[in-house]
């Protein structure tokens, strides 16, 4: 997903770029979950705020508080903001924030992890502030890119959307089959 920023950093057009693929995984495994602004500028002294969107608090607990899965502020994490299943279990790569990278790396992945992603920084002077990235983990929906590892990077964006397609479909149209499927064969 690309978001077009007006912004008055070094009175530049700021975008903020994360994925309009939803990021698939298995469970186990570790992930990143993309986003980064354009053009490139140091974030180190901002706000950073990684948060799950469809989350609400509780409406009987007045005290209750939608907690972040990732909270980057004053040039470090805020580990006692975050919730506690993502503990000791989240990551921003802090030497490229100079370069305006605020993905997130999530380690050891479940089915619980599963959902949208809402990356945010509220200090960037713009009017829209963030991207969202959605994250699929399931053991029928991955096993299809165990066996190519380097599927994403090799493949145009147009083929990478096709196959995906046909991952899904056969994955929820078939539940039953477990063959699992190569890319050393035409897909027409």
């Amino acid at each position: 997903m690309t978001l077009k920023i007006n912004s008055e950093l070094e009175g530049q057009q700021i975008l903020v770029v994360g994925s309009n693929l939803p990021i698939i995984a298995a469970p186990g495994d570790d992930v990143i979950l993309p986003c980064h602004l354009e053009p490139t500028f140091d974030v180190q002294g901002l706000t950073v705020e990684w948060s799950k969107p469809d989350l609400k608090p509780d409406p009987l607990d007045r005290l209750s508080r939608v907690e972040y899965v990732h909270l980057y502020r004053d040039r470090q994490e805020v580990p006692d903001m975050k919730m506690a299943s993502y503990f000791r279990r989240t990551e921003l790569f802090m030497d490229d924030m100079k370069h305006g990278n605020i993905s997130l790396k999530i380690l050891n992945v479940s089915e619980e992890d599963n959902g949208r992603y809402r990356c945010f920084i509220p200090k960037l002077r713009s009017r829209v502030k963030s991207a969202v990235v959605e994250l699929v983990v399931g053991e029928k929906i991955c096993f299809v890119f165990n066996s190519f590892p380097t599927f994403q990077a090799s493949f145009t964006n147009r083929f990478r959307l096709c196959w995906l397609l046909r991952c899904f479909l056969f994955c929820f149209l078939d539940p039953n089959n477990t063959k699992n499927l190569t890319t050393d064969r035409p897909l027409g």
